[in-house]
């Protein structure tokens, strides 16, 4: 999930696409790169390639071939390019550029998995020992090594946000960054209306420094009111 880093159980979702006979679109953009991927129980996965430091703009659809062969309709209409997909001339240099970056990601991946980890331990440590209330979201379901989401009980992330201008931080998802209702995500996890106002997302990359976690885990604790 973009929004909490959880793991989704991606063959039991299959197993009951499969059995109410529809198909199975997975969108991995936020795990390509982080963790292992297989499309073994997936009919369609789509992916952008800047969350792995491809250029902005850049993206691709897997179909599956058989049982079952997924056909869809042309995303843009003109051309024959992109297999009769999306009309236009191909991007060359972008295609490229998510080539590479992939490659990289996947020699990186692992080292980067565990490096990226210990920088959230550090965070989700240092923000619970200061602040009792903060609760994780997904604390006991296997998540990405790289993204925190947190709720500072008693908070309002939208007014935390006001101080934090320094440090790039989300209330929820990226997508949705205008919208001031609360995260449907946290809401159907459970959390409440206020709660989910109260929760922000921290994410690190290949280029976090200790330096930058321990610069912001400060300026965090300094917004906080009463903590």
């Amino acid at each position: 999930n973009n929004e909490t880093g959880v793991w989704q159980d991606i063959p039991k979702i299959a197993a009951i696409c499969r059995e109410k006979g529809v198909l199975f679109v997975s969108d991995a953009t936020q795990a390509l790169g982080k963790v292992p991927i297989s499309v073994t129980d997936i009919d369609v996965l789509i992916a952008s390639g800047h969350k792995l430091y491809a250029p902005k703009g850049i993206g691709f659809v897997y179909l599956r071939r058989r049982n079952p062969r997924v056909m869809l309709p042309p995303f843009v209409t003109g051309g024959g390019q992109e297999r009769g997909l999306r009309g236009g001339t191909t991007n060359v240099p972008l295609i490229v550029g998510l080539g590479k970056a992939v490659e990289i990601a996947v020699q990186q991946q692992e080292a980067e998995a565990h490096r990226q980890a210990v920088l959230i331990e550090i965070i989700e440590r240092e923000l619970q020992k200061a602040y009792p209330k903060a609760k994780i979201n997904g604390a006991n379901a296997n998540r990405l090594p790289n993204t925190l989401n947190i709720c500072f009980e008693g908070q309002k992330s939208a007014e935390m946000f006001k101080q934090l201008r320094q440090i790039a931080l989300s209330g929820g998802s990226a997508c949705s960054s205008k919208n001031q209702k609360p995260s449907h995500v946290l809401t159907a996890m459970g959390l409440s209306e206020e709660d989910a106002k109260a929760s922000i997302r921290i994410s690190v990359g290949r280029y976090t420094t200790v330096l930058e976690i321990e610069t912001a885990i400060k300026a965090i604790l300094e917004a906080l009111v009463n903590p």
